[in-house]
């Protein structure tokens, strides 16, 4: 709920969390070094889609500065949405 994004490489979206962390949803993502964007898309199985609408600000680890971070809804009634355009990005070590 503090808005941390985090990524990784897990069986399930629950092992990303730390004790007494809430999650507000999950999916997929991959790189796109072409043109400097972390693309994400489909849902979590434990948590379902990203609810975006519950954040203001996202706090994005340093590593990833500079990057654009786009989700797709990939269900044919919903634009992209720019996450790095619609939330304030704060990033950290």
């Amino acid at each position: 709920m503090d808005g941390y994004f985090r990524l990784g490489m897990v069986n399930q979206h629950k092992h990303l969390l730390k004790p007494g962390d809430q999650c507000i949803g999950g999916g997929y993502y991959h790189f796109d070094f072409v043109s400097n964007r972390i693309l994400l898309d489909r849902e979590s199985y434990d948590f379902g889609r990203p609810k975006w609408y519950l954040l203001e600000t996202l706090k994005v680890p340093s590593t990833y500065r500079g990057m654009r971070i786009v989700y797709s809804y990939d269900d044919g009634f919903h634009d992209d949405f720019c996450v790095s355009e619609e939330l304030q990005i704060e990033y950290y070590d």
